[in-house]
């Protein structure tokens, strides 16, 4: 089969100290620390097969993350700027949805048979770890990651732990044409992150709240209609991309605003008569410049959600957060707590409508093509059809 295969060499910068956990396993923890001259390339690749515990898919659909576009993208000195766990070479996709086409044997795989449609979390948690047992699998301390270090969907088929597989019949049922189910079951996982970072990690918000989404790429535009199903009375956005400023309206934001032409803070304060944001979400990964407004806009008990990731360091003036009983959420993942369910539901009923975000399609043959286009950050979600 064909599969989008990244490569990169493992050369650690200087002054980077590989712990043990890295050394052993060849994953690395930072990868923008380790990673340098990646080269992707659609590639002959072996066929998986289900192992115990294992669906394989025919994959119908991927997505294009910003993740993947940040393994594309280096530095000056050739290091990837993906900041997180990685290990090379591995078929990279983790947005995807697909159909069964082999059910491995065991337990796990008993409510799955050939020709179920369904999508997958990409976390892969083992289970059996503290973390794990004490109901953060998002946090597992055995993880692996679909598309970052083992193989992903950006190929014809892939095999899956049946335990991270969700059924998306609720998707076809709402969306008459099968090319667009297929495309919108696999914004799935994008959607399940902005959500656990909006209600599992940071509590959410009562209705009638005020949300500030800073970035209107996937996980934005995604955070955006998740606020306004949950209640939200103004949604006000900011991003620097016209086609994103265009999407976040069309998907339910009030006001959109490009930051580099106001400041933030004060349209934020004129907006809500001066109360602030009772939720404010980090999904442009530069916390170095939307953390400081966030803070300058805390309402009273009020909160951000880091989503975006950046690797760097961010000051922040704490004394805001305490004068103003406010509070800051770090947000990893979308496993557990009935994310996957629930935002499969939602997309059912129509809450969330993605297939507004989906603007621009490539064949698996030209994924290369596909990643480079989503460089200039001029879409919102980019799908490549195997």
């Amino acid at each position: 089969m064909k599969g989008l295969v990244l490569s990169a060499k493992w050369e650690p910068r200087s002054g980077y100290r590989l712990s043990e956990f890295e050394k052993k396993t060849g994953k690395a923890i930072e990868g923008a620390q380790v990673w340098r001259n990646p080269v992707l390339e659609v590639k002959e690749v072996p066929t998986p097969k289900a192992g115990p515990g294992q669906l394989v898919l025919r994959v119908k659909a991927c997505g294009v993350c910003g993740s993947d576009v940040h393994f594309y993208e280096t530095d000056d000195e050739g290091y990837i700027l993906y900041p997180g766990l990685t290990k090379f070479p591995v078929i990279i996709g983790h947005e995807f949805a697909g159909e069964v086409v082999e059910v491995g044997s065991g337990p796990e795989t008993a409510n799955f048979k050939v020709g179920d449609r369904v999508t997958c979390e990409e976390m892969v948690w083992c289970g059996h770890c503290r973390p794990c047992r004490d109901g953060f699998p998002n946090h597992c301390q055995n993880l692996e990651e679909i598309g970052f270090t083992i193989d992903g969907a950006m190929a014809e088929y892939i095999a899956v732990p049946a335990k991270l597989c969700w059924k998306v019949d609720a998707v076809f049922e709402r969306y008459a044409d099968e090319e667009t189910a297929w495309e919108v079951a696999a914004t799935t996982e994008p959607t399940c992150v902005a959500y656990n970072g909006i209600f599992e990690r940071a509590g959410g918000f009562r209705p009638g709240a005020y949300v500030v989404v800073y970035g209107a790429g996937p996980i934005g535009l995604a955070a955006i209609q998740l606020s306004k199903a949950a209640g939200a009375a103004k949604v006000i956005a900011f991003e620097v991309s016209e086609v994103r400023k265009k999407l976040a309206k069309e998907v339910g934001a009030d006001h959109v605003y490009d930051p580099r032409e106001v400041t933030p803070s004060e349209v934020v304060m004129d907006i809500t008569h001066g109360e602030g944001a009772d939720l404010s979400v980090e999904a442009a990964g530069a916390p170095e410049v939307t953390i400081p407004e966030m803070e300058k806009t805390l309402a009273i008990n009020g909160k951000i959600t880091v989503i975006g990731r950046a690797a760097q360091r961010v000051p922040m003036f704490l004394e805001r957060f305490q004068v103003r009983r406010s509070q800051i959420f770090g947000a990893q993942g979308h496993s557990g707590h009935g994310i996957f369910p629930s935002v499969i539901r939602m997309m059912g009923a129509g809450l969330i409508d993605n297939t507004k975000m989906i603007t621009s399609r490539f064949p698996l043959a030209e994924a290369v093509a596909a990643l480079e286009k989503a460089t200039r950050r001029e879409d919102g979600k980019i799908m490549i059809k195997p």
